[in-house]
């Protein structure tokens, strides 16, 4: 399967929800290539910023898990790799 880029937004609305996201997140940490974490202003709420290498399936693994967790909102965005890239 061809590998893909990817990056995914996670907002934690409810912060009792941290230790599952990191579970996860951890259990798919073979396609993680960068995380950062950061604390909204004025807000019990966090932003985790994940940058992704891996196969559709892996990266729709990853989200459809956060998203099934309450008090989480995961967005994406995955670009395909283009074979002049993946040759040098």
């Amino acid at each position: 399967m061809e590998k893909r880029i990817g990056s995914v937004l996670i907002l934690l609305q409810d912060k009792a929800a941290a230790p599952q996201v990191n579970f996860i997140i951890s259990s798919h940490s073979s396609i993680i290539i960068g995380r950062q974490g950061l604390p909204v202003n004025n807000s019990a709420s966090g932003i985790i910023s994940l940058v992704l290498e891996g196969t559709t399936d892996q990266i729709g693994s990853l989200t459809g898990q956060l998203g099934r967790i309450k008090g989480i909102e995961v967005k994406s965005v995955v670009l395909k790799i283009k074979d002049d890239y993946e040759k040098n």
